[in-house]
């Protein structure tokens, strides 16, 4: 693949018709759908004065310039003028996972073919990411909002800002803070008495992520209070025996097998313990194999993140 090109911001001005046609926003700055000379369709993702140096902008340019696999997405260039930061990628029409299994009905927009191939593919750009190209990446905010969508729903992961470059040789890495995303966050990420963060790390998030594409539903509710918050993969892990009960979450018997598959590879991958997760080549298989090879797994033993947060951040309560 060529390295990301460098652009002037003049030029995005015009790849953006002056920043027309605005595709979203979020904390990290607005996405512009745009046009290259050659009529080919771009997101330019601008972002704001991002931290001093702009620690997470190189970081997206460095990580995803030498990645290139089916799964990722392709960065075609960026701008670094000044405070202006921008990112070029290719356009993907179908926007980001988050819309669809959070719709009112996901199940019949995609149905569960459809939904279980893109599970794949999500494990196989991750697999890419941990062992596959040159350097290894841990991406550390894996969530539906950073899988983007081509025309034939095709994903690819996205979203490069908190990524850590790892040298192959290292399967542990040193991180200050917790980062990503509530919810999808990897216990040793928050705190180090589950172990160190690794590979491991960005398979729980992946875990989660399964399990609210089986789930259609948010697994951290803002608005239930912690009292009766029911850490998702619990939820999911007392209703899988009753199968009668996945009917809850729309699963027909034609794609049960699909869905209980998710579901088993989704309680392994949000094992509290590191160790106890598979790895991102071992998930692929899981996925691509027979149910009957698919154990049960322990159920998680943790509570929701945002639980051990309060409890941890506040002894007195």
């Amino acid at each position: 693949q060529l390295a990301p090109k460098r652009y002037k911001y003049a030029d995005l001005k015009k790849i953006t018709n002056s920043f027309c046609g605005k595709l979203g926003q979020g904390g990290y700055g607005i996405v512009y759908k745009g046009s290259l000379q050659d009529g080919r369709l771009v997101a330019v993702k601008f972002l704001r004065n991002s931290r001093g140096d702009g620690e997470e902008f190189v970081n997206e340019v460095v990580s995803i310039g030498r990645t290139s696999h089916v799964n990722v997405v392709s960065l075609i260039g960026f701008c670094l003028e000044g405070s202006k930061r921008a990112l070029i990628y290719d356009y993907m029409p179908n926007g980001s996972l988050e819309k669809y299994i959070y719709s009112e009905n996901p199940k019949t927009t995609l149905g569960w073919e459809k939904l279980y191939e893109i599970a794949i593919g999500i494990a196989r750009g991750l697999e890419y990411l941990h062992r596959g190209c040159n350097t290894r990446i841990v991406h550390f905010d894996i969530k539906p909002h950073n899988i983007l969508l081509d025309q034939e729903f095709c994903p690819k992961i996205a979203d490069f800002g908190l990524a850590k470059l790892c040298p192959p040789k290292d399967s542990t890495l040193s991180v200050t803070g917790a980062r990503g995303t509530i919810g999808f966050i990897a216990p040793e990420v928050f705190s180090r008495n589950f172990g160190v963060v690794s590979t491991k790390s960005d398979v729980y998030s992946y875990g989660m992520m399964v399990l609210e594409m089986v789930g259609g539903r948010k697994n951290v509710k803002a608005s239930v209070e912690n009292t009766s918050e029911i850490y998702f993969p619990h939820w999911i892990y007392d209703h899988l025996d009753q199968v009668g009960d996945l009917q809850a979450i729309e699963v027909t018997t034609e794609s049960e097998e699909l869905a209980k598959k998710m579901i088993l590879v989704g309680l392994w991958c949000t094992q509290t313990m590191p160790g106890s997760r598979p790895s991102m080549s071992r998930v692929v298989d899981m996925l691509g194999g027979s149910i009957s090879d698919l154990q049960l797994p322990p159920k998680p033993h943790l509570c929701s993140p945002l639980h051990s947060f309060r409890t941890s951040s506040n002894p007195t309560s």
